[in-house]
């Protein structure tokens, strides 16, 4: 997957619109009834960064952030304000926020996820993109301070030790979303004043 290692942003990304898609196939039968299969197993989100354009000044920095990705060729890390980090908005995220794994005594590696809970249901969402300086472990709910490493890029945790057989591992952590452009051009208006405006930056999410 083309990808820049850069965020978009987030002065911009605060005012942008947008949240979770998800696909569902819905089919009437002839008495009424309906069936529904869902088409995706995963949700993907979707937002539009031109509501979060106050100035001049943050148009040209999308256009330039624009350019440099090449339009819709690169992918880029963006700040969903709505949704980055492992605990509640309004709590500070801890060490036990996210179970991550159980140690079997040989497997080092964790991924990082975060779980959607309601009701009987919880469905887990893949973390690619942690934010670097933001990651807290924690074995059986003690604090690792060392002995772990994470790749930024893929959001996997490595021990140095692999942990004990049927040790807890948990995590707390902030993360991006990764995105794209999802429209080649932008369709920039200059008024008299020499301002600029534009109706709509898509983003998409980039699930692989």
């Amino acid at each position: 997957m083309a990808f820049h290692d850069t965020r978009f942003p987030v002065n911009i990304s605060r005012g942008a619109r947008g949240g979770p898609e998800r696909r569902t196939q819905i089919v009437e039968l002839s008495s009424g009834d309906e069936e529904r299969n869902a088409t995706w197993s995963d949700s993907r989100r979707r937002y539009d960064v031109a509501y979060g354009i106050r100035k001049a000044d943050d148009l040209a920095a999308v256009v330039t952030f624009f350019e440099a990705r090449g339009g819709r060729l690169y992918g880029f890390r963006f700040k969903d304000w709505s949704d980055y980090k492992s605990s509640l908005p309004s709590v500070a995220t801890s060490r036990t926020d996210q179970s991550i794994g159980t140690g079997t005594g040989a497997l080092k590696t964790f991924q990082l996820v975060k779980r959607y809970t309601s009701g009987a249901q919880t469905w887990t969402r893949t973390i690619t993109k942690p934010v670097a300086g933001t990651l807290l472990v924690a074995l059986n709910g003690v604090n690792q301070a060392s002995g772990w490493t994470v790749d930024a890029l893929t959001g996997i945790v490595t021990f140095t030790v692999a942990p004990g057989n049927g040790v807890a591992v948990s995590a707390g952590f902030e993360f991006d979303v990764p995105v794209r452009f999802d429209s080649e051009t932008m369709d920039v208006t200059l008024d008299f004043e020499r301002l600029g405006s534009i109706d709509s930056i898509p983003l998409v999410e980039l699930r692989r």
